[in-house]
């Protein structure tokens, strides 16, 4: 190599190591204050490494999962619902009638 070059990088090496070194300390001052206040580590596409879990988040989930259940089964019982007062709002008149009589006669007997 020719001397000009070696006495360039001689000079440029320190630099280097240096900027290295910020950006070393840096990553691992960053990932140091995540792992301290609880925040889950990432990988390098931005997803969680090791997720935080505790107690009262999955109990949050459990209650929130039964709390669906049971709107989904509320909502089932209301589409029921809707569908027989459709039923009878585009039924004419006459075929209702004779339903509702039907039904008077089931209960008479």
């Amino acid at each position: 190599m020719d001397p000009d070059k070696i006495s360039v990088l001689t000079s440029i090496a320190p630099m280097i190591a240096v900027v290295t070194a910020i950006a070393v300390g840096g990553w691992v001052l960053t990932t140091w204050m995540r792992v301290k206040n609880g925040y889950p580590l990432e990988n390098q596409w931005g997803k969680a490494v090791y997720p935080k879990t505790d107690r009262e988040a999955a109990e949050r989930v459990k209650l929130l999962t039964n709390e669906n259940a049971e709107l989904r089964a509320e909502l089932g019982s209301i589409k029921d619902r809707l569908a027989n007062v459709e039923r009878i709002v585009t039924d004419d008149s006459h075929r209702l009638t004779q339903e509702i009589e039907q039904l008077r006669d089931k209960r008479a007997n």
